[in-house]
């Protein structure tokens, strides 16, 4: 008869030096945060002011955080086994709870949202733990995330509880301890810290869902303009803002998928400190870009619905203030990924900002076309050095990983 390890060991991936891929069942989790994300541009667009910002932006970390902490359990359990089947279903019921709260998470949902939450990061959490053989020296960093997920999960249900300030201080703090959780390790007291040396990844998995959510976001931009469109009149100035949305969604893809992902993915394959660096660059800075897509999508709405009209303060932000964020996140991936610097995306940063205060005096669409124009060039400018570098063409996957293997070893030895 199988012993209990043995039959714990089912539920696990079998990498064998073989690319593992995304399953259909991770596609079908990820719907409730395309739901998800659906709410928060909505929730931005109809509290565009500052505190609805930070509202926003409070409730993207939350959402954000629940799905990588998924990603990661996917990327060791196999998804087709029937028992990590159903933890995801159950799991992604908790989501969509979470997510139908969004709107009223601050109100009268609140209760509704830290639930969905706390439920997901539990129930997820404590399969995960009894899911793996003691004697594996990945379930010490298990047990260390489920001790967190308990205990920060009693922070959320006291917040939702509690009267409003009570309520923002709570979940400020909950939050706090949920992304400080993989900095400190995991420390428990009596317990210690869990190595960073535990947190393999595979590779291709792992790379693979992360630019999913991407798509997801940038999915969400399409929806936006077609259904902000689908809404209105068209006339010659609509329909142009139409295809700067558009295009300016197309870009943000081209950015990131050129080359930001593959060089990204290639350099978490050759490193040495591959957990470190796969919580740094992804799990961490992601959502930068993630949020950077968001409120994109919430200026081409903008854009799309008073194309001629002279943009107020708040609007004139969400215009400039998305592209700008996304050409920073990417910056910042790259910085933490390769340890370069990205000088064509925060000089192209900066000229969106600088384009928007055109929005001072120009119509909307002039403003937006304008800034559309500078995430082209910065793709030109890329394009033009990349072919400098390599008149032949762009090296290909395994010229790219010899290349950093040998930055890597520069490194060790320095």
């Amino acid at each position: 008869m199988s012993g209990p390890s043995e039959k714990r060991a089912r539920h696990l991936r079998q990498h064998e030096g073989e690319e593992q891929r995304a399953t259909n069942l991770e596609l079908f989790f990820d719907l409730v945060f395309v739901f998800a994300i659906t709410q928060l541009s909505h929730l931005l667009e109809v509290h565009l002011t500052p505190t609805g910002a930070a509202k926003t932006g409070f409730l993207l970390l939350v959402v954000w955080w629940g799905w990588t902490y998924t990603t990661w359990m996917t990327n060791f359990f196999d998804p087709d086994a029937i028992t990590v089947r159903l933890v995801l279903i159950a799991s992604m019921l908790a989501s969509l709870l979470m997510a139908i709260a969004i709107p009223e998470a601050f109100g009268g949902r609140a209760l509704l949202f830290a639930a969905g939450y706390t439920g997901l990061q539990v129930i997820r959490n404590g399969f995960v733990l009894w899911a793996t053989d003691p004697r594996w020296p990945q379930h010490r960093t298990f047990e260390g995330v489920a001790i967190w997920s308990v205990a920060v999960g009693v922070l959320w249900i006291a917040g939702a509880l509690a009267d409003d300030w009570a309520r923002l201080g709570l979940w400020s703090l909950a939050l706090a301890i949920d992304y400080a959780g993989p900095f400190a390790r995991y420390w428990v007291p009596g317990r210690g810290r869990v190595s960073v040396e535990e947190w393999e990844v595979e590779t291709a998995h792992f790379a693979e869902r992360f630019q999913l959510f991407i798509i997801i976001a940038l999915g969400e931009s399409v929806v936006v303009t077609g259904g902000t469109a689908s809404a209105l009149d068209t006339d010659p100035t609509r329909l142009a803002a139409i295809a700067v949305a558009f295009l300016g969604t197309a870009a943000m893809w081209w950015l990131y998928f050129s080359y930001v992902a593959a060089v990204a993915q290639v350099r978490l394959d050759t490193t040495s400190h591959r957990g470190e660096l796969a919580r740094d660059g992804y799990t961490y800075l992601h959502v930068i870009m993630v949020a950077g897509i968001i409120v994109a999508a919430v200026g081409d709405e903008i854009v799309i619905a008073h194309p001629g009209a002279d943009l107020s303060t708040a609007q004139l932000i969400a215009v400039t203030a998305g592209p700008a964020l996304y050409l920073l996140g990417h910056v910042a991936f790259r910085l933490r990924m390769t340890a370069t610097l990205s000088r064509k995306r925060l000089a192209g940063a900066a000229a969106v900002v600088v384009a928007g205060a055109t929005g001072l005096v120009l119509p909307a669409l002039a403003c937006a076309t304008l800034i559309l124009a500078i995430m082209v060039g910065v793709i030109g400018w890329e394009i033009v050095s990349a072919h400098r570098r390599w008149p032949d063409g762009p090296p290909d996957h395994r010229a790219v990983r010899s290349a950093l293997e040998r930055s890597e070893e520069d490194r060790q030895k320095a």
